[in-house]
């Protein structure tokens, strides 16, 4: 029997030992990302509120963006962020906040009303969806931004100061509704509802579209977080020469 055990021991450390180095463990202690982390798991590892203690939480701040809809139609799909102490998130008129997550202090205020004005003058513009943003930091944590979209436009925001990083595409946003590697005069609704993920140096996203025959098409494309610029696009509708073309029956299908 003890031979069987060694026998058995030795071969769990061959199997072990051919294994590549564990990979570290993912930190689940913060929300520096739109669901919790990058994986969207939505799991928090913090364990200071539990079944014990919940019935005892009490208020510690609140906060108002003042723009809920008089009609009561207001929405706020937002899942807020919090970085080195501050919470970044979006209101139901899809402005930019950021609060002092001690104490519910504002630090600044992004409105895209005031910027867009053109676009403030439709209502609805600013009902679109927001369920929250992205942030970025340079290695050195002094160049950091907000990524977040309101309709097709995706604003770089300083995560400093709340203004507009006017260097990263057509001053300080991208329109998600061109570059789609088609004809940009279209006028087919494209809106960015769900943040993007940051990966090294790219805002990696997509957009919501119609679901008629005309939508946009629903490609995933990652921006050069520094500037704006496409540096890649996924063609869900494969092109020409590209992986899974020749089983479209419908060989214009990536034209439209």
């Amino acid at each position: 029997m003890e031979r069987i055990i060694i026998i058995c021991l030795f071969l769990l450390f061959l199997i072990s030992s051919c294994k590549g180095p564990a990979s570290p463990s993912k930190d689940y202690s913060g929300w520096r990302t739109y669901a919790g982390m990058k994986d969207g798991s939505r799991y928090s590892s913090n364990d200071q509120i539990n079944r014990n203690n919940v019935a005892r939480l009490e208020i510690a701040w609140k906060y108002s963006s003042h723009d809920k809809d008089t009609g009561n139609r207001s929405q706020n799909q937002c899942n807020p962020i919090m970085v080195d102490g501050i919470l970044y998130g979006t209101t139901p008129r899809l402005k930019l906040f950021a609060l002092n997550a001690a104490t519910g202090e504002q630090q600044w205020l992004f409105d895209p009303a005031q910027d867009d004005t053109a676009a403030g003058k439709d209502p609805f513009a600013f009902f679109k969806i927001s369920r929250g943003v992205a942030y970025w930091e340079d290695e050195a944590a002094k160049d950091k931004r907000i990524f977040y979209s309101v309709g097709s436009k995706t604003y770089c925001i300083n995560a400093i100061d709340g203004k507009k990083v006017s260097s990263f595409g057509t001053n300080g946003f991208i329109d998600l509704s061109k570059n789609l590697d088609r004809d940009d005069g279209s006028n087919s609704f494209v809106a960015g509802t769900t943040p993007g993920i940051i990966y090294k140096d790219l805002l990696i996203i997509g957009a919501r579209l119609s679901e008629s025959a005309d939508a946009a098409p629903g490609h995933i494309r990652a921006y050069d977080v520094h500037n704006g610029k496409r540096r890649w696009i996924f063609h869900t509708i494969p092109h020409p020469g590209e992986f899974g073309y020749d089983t479209w029956t419908d060989k214009e299908a990536g034209k439209s």
